[in-house]
């Protein structure tokens, strides 16, 4: 594993549940994307101020990724951790998962995300992050796979840019 020196990625882990009920629900007997999404970015702040120990604000999604509905009667657990940091940014990956209240049933993987997070001072300006640690080979592959999301983000911000100075 890569060295890094700072938290390590257990540091920032949050888990948050929640049982879907009728106010969170569409037309189609669904949950809302709205009401995931919110769900989403609550956990995921959490796991960012917890790294950070002060306020962070969502600066963007990445990527929601909804594999399963949500249904009234749910009970849906969110996790999520720091994967990567750079110097005031950091990336927290999310993992919902759902299951029956009142069943005994092997729960299901229902959403994923990954949201960029900015640390703030009082005055709202970025401030400085300290480093996650990647404390397992597999968090040592989800810090390398927001290094790759990260720079496709710059790229992507760039082209648009250059796109839009022609």
């Amino acid at each position: 594993m890569q060295e890094h020196t700072g938290r390590p990625t257990a540091y920032s882990r949050v888990t948050l549940s929640r049982i879907m009920t009728a106010v969170d629900v569409n037309l189609y007997g669904t949950v809302h994307g709205g009401v995931i999404m919110k769900f989403i970015d609550d956990v995921a702040g959490a796991a960012a101020a917890r790294h950070t120990g002060g306020p962070a604000v969502t600066a963007s999604i990445d990527e929601i990724l909804f594999l399963e509905p949500l249904r009234v009667g749910h009970l849906v657990h969110a996790y999520a951790q720091v994967n990567w940091t750079g110097s005031t940014s950091m990336e927290v990956g999310v993992r919902l998962v759902a299951e029956r209240w009142d069943e005994v049933a092997e729960p299901v993987v229902v959403a994923t995300a990954y949201l960029v997070f900015v640390a703030v001072d009082a005055d709202g300006k970025p401030r400085p992050v300290r480093p996650v640690v990647p404390d397992s080979p597999e968090n040592e592959g989800r810090w390398r796979e927001a290094e790759i999301r990260r720079e496709h983000r710059l790229a992507r911000r760039e082209a648009i840019q250059q796109h839009r100075q022609k």
